[in-house]
């Protein structure tokens, strides 16, 4: 499969991230927060969607 340069991109900068918390979990999910909080734009939470029931035949 080809590389693409981009998806490449990605990878080294979730990478970079990642090692900067020291591949703590909880800190990188609290600084992604952080910054969804401070950039401004409208964050919008949906509800958890509801299982329906299996109905046995």
């Amino acid at each position: 499969m080809k590389k693409d340069p981009i998806v490449e991109d990605i990878r080294k900068i979730r990478e970079a991230h990642a090692a900067k918390f020291n591949y703590d979990l909880k800190a990188i999910c609290a600084d992604l927060k952080k910054k969804e909080k401070d950039c401004g734009h409208r964050v919008v939470s949906l509800p958890p969607k509801r299982l329906l029931k299996a109905t046995g035949t």
